[in-house]
């Protein structure tokens, strides 16, 4: 048991730390011009607590698996977090004054570019989530001795994939993840829906199986019993600590109109001297066990299914992927309750472990995606695509974070039938060529989504596979390749082709049928399968367009904005290709309920409005 005067010294280091870590976060917001100073300040004690006394990481190796994570998911407080970094040695005292300048590793809100930063954080209630996701592949796959911490903002707890986060950690009983709640009762334009009342914050917490520990944020003997309470604890824990924003500084305490703004340099000089503010040293901090994560087998290549009869893609997704998950122990699988729909649950059959039911709660899924990928493991997650735009802006900021994760989104376009709009991703091609770096796949028949399937899992940044419903006939071998950026000519190709139709995954069906009808009336055409929509094959369309007599029909199971007639287009203004004549084929009224061949043929994508809009390109 520690002695009182060694816990009296403690805490004498721990107000030493605090009181640098709030002088930094001034310094640096100052120097800025611009920051969130105050929410920095609020949080400094806990910050200190936790560095000197909790933490254990070694600051020289960011990649060590034994040390610690720390998530700040209250990233705009990342004053505060490069403070931390100053104060662990990890950068000096001239970079933390570069912060939010021009070419600075110190980004306004935390991104990776920072070797001891896992994830991008700014968009509110997702570290959290990530937090718990990362907690979660630790102690299932790997009983691994270190423990994840994030700091949570109040006002983000209004966000619901925050209640997914608690959630999950609840349910799975994650005792290796502890989430330390800033309640300074203000937010961004005043007080907080709950205020300081943590007994409201503890019991919401509670009910989802956490243990939540009461404190006075700013006492830091409270502070330090908790932290290793935490660490300690069999369930997941949850500190909510009582603080008060522009702790320290007399004029900013508790005071409205200062989120998100810097002091001047007058003010910066007064906030200094009430801190008592000594020259930035660094601190001692604990250091990770030695520990690895046991030895997983090499990778093989993976014994990918064949096809000759039908099947739907989304079919072929789930077998491939249970097949590259027996293959890689690297590829881990996350589903949001879909997983008979989408078939990932074929995973359960080769690698049971590697499953991780996620229920109907897709920001959670892509949260934890994210997390697990900071461990080096290979994601895939998997839902309905029209619902994986709820959870976008997870997406968007993955991309932020350079994350790879790979999405899977089946029952796409008015070609799932009778479930009718609300199940139909219209726009889910478009949002995912927008994400930076992105790549997305959309296959056609089962051949070619396993080998596709098979290269997601070495691709980097954000990888989307769309998927389809419906069973498709086979078009391709299985000893076809589909390199990513490639395409593939399935009708035509020679000098006489007259027009060119470019169409991916259930459009391209349709295509091929209207090229066969159009071949009986003496009509050749080229028909590509531009099955990388992105990036995609610039190159070999733009030369079937030009040697189409610059013809082109677009059919796509899509809105028309964004999908893959934009692609094409942008592509061909790219490479230069001038005069198209051009029918864009996409669904532009709202659909209803009924068979696939009827929604298909309502919304002029089948195969008779692909054949008719060649027939008015050739109009005289």
């Amino acid at each position: 048991m520690a002695t009182v005067s060694a816990i009296g010294s403690r805490v004498d280091l721990y107000r030493s730390l605090a009181r640098q870590l709030r002088a930094d976060s001034i310094r640096s917001s100052t120097a800025a011009g611009s920051g969130h100073p105050t929410s920095s300040l609020s949080a400094a004690d806990l910050a200190a607590v936790l560095l000197a006394g909790h933490f254990r990481y070694d600051w020289s190796r960011p990649d060590d698996p034994a040390n610690d994570h720390l998530i700040f998911s209250k990233g705009h407080a990342s004053p505060l977090l490069y403070a931390m970094l100053r104060a662990a040695g990890a950068i000096d005292d001239a970079e933390l004054l570069t912060f939010r300048r021009l070419g600075s590793r110190l980004e306004g809100h935390p991104t990776p570019v920072l070797p001891w930063v896992d994830v991008a954080t700014g968009s509110l209630g997702q570290g959290m989530p990530i937090a718990v996701g990362m907690a979660f592949a630790a102690k299932r796959l790997w009983s691994a001795p270190f423990h994840v911490w994030t700091l949570l903002g109040d006002s983000e707890s209004a966000e619901g994939s925050v209640w997914e986060g608690f959630d999950l950690g609840g349910h799975e009983g994650l005792e290796n993840v502890t989430v330390i709640v800033d309640v300074n009762r203000l937010g961004q334009r005043g007080p907080t829906e709950l205020g300081w009342d943590t007994d409201a914050y503890a019991a919401r917490i509670e009910s989802f199986g956490w243990d939540a520990i009461e404190i006075d944020g700013h006492d830091l003997a409270q502070i330090d019993d908790a932290l290793g309470r935490a660490r300690d604890a069999r369930r997941p824990t949850a500190i909510v600590a009582r603080t008060v924003k522009g702790k320290g500084v007399s004029f900013l305490e508790d005071k409205e109109g200062w989120h998100g703004k810097a002091l001047a340099p007058d003010q910066a000089e007064q906030a200094l001297r009430e801190l008592g503010a000594e020259p930035s040293r660094t601190f001692d901090t604990p250091g990770p066990p030695r520990w690895a994560p046991p030895a997983a087998p090499a990778p093989r290549a993976p014994e990918l299914p064949a096809y000759t009869a039908a099947v739907a893609t989304r079919k072929a997704y789930g077998e491939a992927l249970a097949a590259v998950a027996a293959a890689r122990a690297d590829v881990v699988a996350l589903d949001a309750e879909v997983s008979n729909s989408t078939h990932a649950e074929d995973v359960k059959k080769t690698a049971p472990e590697r499953f991780f039911e996620m229920y109907i709660a897709e920001q959670k899924m892509v949260a934890a995606a994210v997390g697990m990928q900071v461990l080096g493991f290979r994601p895939f997650a998997s839902t309905f695509a029209a619902f994986l735009t709820r959870a976008y802006d997870f997406v968007r900021m993955a991309a932020v974070s350079r994350a790879s994760i790979r999405l899977a989104g089946s029952h796409a376009g008015v070609s799932i039938g009778e479930d009718g709009p609300s199940q139909m991703a219209l726009e889910d091609l478009a949002m995912m060529r927008a994400v930076h770096g992105s790549t997305v796949l959309y296959p056609s028949d089962g051949n070619q989504t396993t080998k596709l399937v098979a290269q997601m899992a070495d691709r980097e940044g954000i990888v989307y596979m769309r998927t389809t419903r419906e069973k498709t006939p086979i078009l391709y071998d299985a000893a076809d390749a589909f390199p990513i950026g490639g395409s593939r000519i399935v009708r035509g190709g020679g000098d006489d082709d007259r027009v060119t139709i470019v169409a991916a995954g259930i459009t391209l069906h349709e295509a091929v049928k209207a090229a066969d009808a159009l071949a009986h009336e003496g009509v050749r055409v080229r028909v590509i399968d531009a099955y990388s929509v992105k990036p995609i094959d610039a190159r070999a369309i733009a030369d079937a367009v030009t040697a189409s007599g610059g013809r082109l029909v677009v059919a796509e199971d899509h809105w028309p904005e964004g999908g893959i007639g934009e692609a094409v287009l942008e592509a061909l203004a790219a490479a230069g290709v001038r005069g198209v004549a051009l029918r864009h084929l996409a669904v532009r009224e709202m659909p209803g309920s009924a068979r696939p061949a009827e929604l298909l043929r309502a919304a002029g994508i089948d195969a008779e409005a692909v054949a008719n809009a060649v027939r008015e390109l050739l109009r005289p």
